[in-house]
């Protein structure tokens, strides 16, 4: 894909791939990467893609954090609209209608930390290493990192983490429930994180799409209001064909044959 200078974008049958390819730069972000990832999440339904995956390009990397380089000319007005674009990317890959599969190998750092919080799924290496550590540059998380930590670990861990800005190892990610599974080689990571999407590929699209809408939509409600957008929605799908389908082919004892609609 041309258009994409700080990106690899690979769309195939139904798997969009996506590296993020400034290897020599640890794949930081700057207003360039996060314009293109807004990109890709505009049009991701130009590729027909069921499954995202999200990566760094080489072996040192997922995404080492914000471009120190580039922010350190940047006045109040800069960082405000360089904070909303990166926050704008992180919510777009948490609304997409699409599973959203983050795969850390190397430094998760800062803005990286974030762009993998906002995944439906996080797989790492075990040498991976995460971290918010805005805060030894007298900085604030800016893409999310106050937001989605507290919400993934708690008040008590994420304060420590943001307050000290020490880094954290990927086992402790992982025992920690941000971190979905952990493997020995990146290799091994992206061959599974390609099985998961097969799996995900057989599920009804439109389903599969309001599944997330609720999840995400009830995160910080009640229990009732949560539950009042669950009941709502399991109605809504009874519209589908997608519905139907699946109830006759449970009742004939074969595969559905999922069409989105």
């Amino acid at each position: 894909m041309s258009q994409y200078e700080t990106l690899k974008v690979i769309s195939e049958n139904g798997v969009l791939q996506v590296i993020v390819n400034r290897p020599d730069k640890l794949n930081a972000l700057n207003a360039q990467v996060l314009q293109e990832l807004q990109m890709v999440i505009d049009s991701v339904k130009d590729f027909s893609a069921r499954v995202l995956i999200l990566s760094g390009e080489g072996d040192r990397a997922f995404i080492a954090g914000a471009d120190i380089k580039a922010m350190s000319s940047m006045n109040a007005a800069d960082a405000l609209a360089f904070a909303k674009l990166g926050q704008d990317v992180t919510l777009g890959f948490e609304n997409l209608p699409i599973p959203v599969i983050a795969c850390v190998h190397g430094f998760a750092l800062g803005g990286g930390c974030e762009m993998a919080m906002s995944a439906d799924f996080m797989f790492a290496t075990k040498s991976s290493l995460f971290g918010q550590p805005e805060i030894n540059l007298a900085l604030i998380p800016g893409f999310g990192g106050t937001q989605r930590l507290m919400r993934a670990l708690g008040l008590a861990r994420s304060r420590e983490l943001i307050y000290t800005g020490r880094n954290f190892k990927a086992e402790e990610a992982r025992e920690w429930g941000l971190v979905h599974t952990l493997f020995e080689t990146k290799e091994e990571m992206m061959a599974e994180a390609f099985k998961l999407a097969e799996v995900l590929k057989k599920k009804s699209p439109v389903i599969l799409a309001e599944c997330k809408k609720v999840i995400n939509r009830g995160e910080g409600l009640t229990v009732s209001q949560g539950l009042e957008i669950e009941r709502n929605a399991f109605s809504r799908v009874f519209e589908t064909e997608d519905k139907t389908e699946g109830l006759a082919a449970f009742l004939e004892k074969r595969a559905p044959n999922f069409q989105g609609r």
